[in-house]
């Protein structure tokens, strides 16, 4: 099997990483800002270059852009690839959906199952039965404990832990080092210990006479 990856940059480049400690061939990356470049030694072709029937992951960490991608390289006939560092642990009951990332020194417990497109970064750990929906995101150092529900698209930020049982609504994301002790809901950004959502303050008046 060869493989493309979508995305030239952080991720795209660890997801080349992953590849060769798995063992899997790596054609290019696929980057409109980068094309007709190479990086790590490889040529770098538009998203639209991708041969008929080739396989593809997405090695970028921003969901929205991952489901236009997928998206795009799926009508032009590619299919998604999963790609599993060989230090990674995956125990046995756990599914992983087509186009699926898990980095060196992952753990994803029994009977999880890890939708399209998700990625689990190094070092991080997901507990047994907890489900993935598409195109979630668990960074670097991040611990979901069991039976927990991460819906589509959404993150949980490095550091951070989620408790059991909790869910994770759709697009919603987890800060940095925050702990999640109630469901977080759809499109919140929540941060904090405990994880309460993010709120901003309104920009303060300009003093009289600045315009």
């Amino acid at each position: 099997m060869v493989l493309w990856i979508a995305g030239a940059g952080g991720v795209g480049r660890e997801a080349l990483d992953v590849a060769l400690a798995a063992g899997v061939e790596v054609a290019g990356f696929l980057d409109d800002r980068q094309a007709g470049s190479t990086v790590r030694g490889l040529p770098v072709r538009a998203p639209a270059e991708l041969p008929p029937g080739a396989g593809y992951l997405v090695g970028i960490a921003d969901p929205a852009a991952r489901a236009r991608l997928a998206g795009l390289l799926d009508a032009a006939g590619g299919h998604p690839v999963t790609l599993a560092h060989p230090r990674a642990i995956i125990a046995p009951e756990t599914e992983l959906a087509p186009g699926c990332l898990v980095m060196g020194g992952a753990h994803v417990s029994s009977s999880v199952r890890l939708g399209p497109h998700s990625q689990v970064h190094y070092n991080a750990t997901v507990g047994h039965d907890t489900r993935l929906g598409a195109r979630v995101t668990v960074y670097p150092g991040a611990h979901v404990s069991g039976a927990v529900r991460l819906e589509d698209d959404s993150t949980v930020g490095s550091g951070a832990v989620v408790l059991q049982g909790r869910t994770v609504g759709r697009a919603a994301f987890v800060g940095a080092a925050a702990t999640v002790t109630r469901d977080v809901p759809p499109g919140t950004t929540v941060v904090g210990t405990p994880a309460r959502p993010l709120l901003r303050r309104a920009p303060a008046p300009a003093p009289e006479g600045v315009a």
